[in-house]
């Protein structure tokens, strides 16, 4: 069920839009705790070795005070049961939950020092945890990156920030890298506003995660990659309550499954086709 993580992004559109508008729209129920939940639907999503779709629910949740920075979901997989036949998930004996999270923890406000210097404003030990619950060892995952992150100064209204991570894998859906050190991710963000539209505010959204130095085909062989890279692009319209994001993602050996290779799960062969585009329709509530 990796490859809802996705949809971080998607919600990443409606949550940064609405964090401009906190101030004027009041009627929440929290002040700094922003969230929203959201029906997904997504096609030929790559994080695995057979391309996937589903139709999902999700519960999201973003932050900004103080020294704490936040962004975060949560996905009842497949809860529509229109996925298919690689979708299984909470009422189809598939995973009954897949979250992410990403809290970044000040530096310089922690410590009262300003370590900006140049274009940047701001440093955070930067944290990227992954979690799938599985209803067995070959369902589950649990991945922690962690290191350095910052914010950009770009002068404009765009938003931009930076972080690298090194990565600690525990559960894999029992791949060879379980229980190790293994890798690095560098993840970069950025939000365009663009114009006022049909009473919403249209907005640009990017984030890219390239992944290397993985020892996952080392360990393997030619069915698995020591890299990927994952680039997703969003559009999306928010108001006060409501918002709505379509997504185009480029998956570049997703998963770190090895694209073109045959394989063989006991169902016959099949080629793995982890590197092309997938997408994604979000319609949400923010409340």
């Amino acid at each position: 069920m990796k490859y809802k993580k996705l949809i971080a992004g998607a919600l990443l559109a409606g949550s940064m839009a609405g964090a401009a508008q906190a101030a004027d729209e009041p009627q929440y129920v929290s002040d700094w705790w922003h969230q929203s939940v959201n029906v997904v639907g997504s096609t030929h999503t790559r994080f695995g070795p057979q391309y996937n779709n589903d139709v999902y629910l999700e519960y999201e949740a973003f932050a900004h005070k103080d020294w704490f920075d936040f962004y975060g979901y949560a996905d009842l997989t497949n809860f529509f049961g229109t996925g298919n036949s690689n979708a299984n998930g909470i009422f189809d004996h598939g995973s009954p939950l897949f979250m992410e999270i990403e809290p970044r923890f000040s530096i310089d406000k922690l410590t009262g020092t300003s370590l900006a210097f140049g274009p940047f404003k701001e440093w955070y030990f930067a944290n990227n945890y992954i979690y799938d619950m599985g209803r067995n060892p070959s369902q589950r995952q649990s991945t922690w990156y962690m290191g350095l992150g910052t914010d950009i100064d770009t002068h404009s209204d765009v938003g931009l920030s930076l972080n690298v991570y090194a990565k600690y894998q525990w559960q894999n859906y029992q791949a060879a890298n379980e229980n190790s050190w293994d890798g690095y991710r560098f993840k970069v963000k950025y939000f365009v506003p663009i114009t006022d539209l049909w009473g919403g505010k249209l907005s640009y959204i990017g984030f890219t995660n390239f992944d290397w130095g993985s020892d996952l085909a080392e360990k393997t062989g030619p069915s698995r990659t020591s890299n990927s890279i994952a680039s997703s692009h969003i559009l999306s319209l928010n108001y006060a309550h409501w918002h709505v994001s379509t997504v185009a993602r480029w998956f570049h050996n997703g998963g770190q499954w090895a694209d073109g290779q045959e394989l063989n799960f006991g169902n016959g062969p099949f080629e793995v086709k982890s590197t092309g585009w997938g997408y994604y329709l979000v319609v949400g509530y923010n409340f």
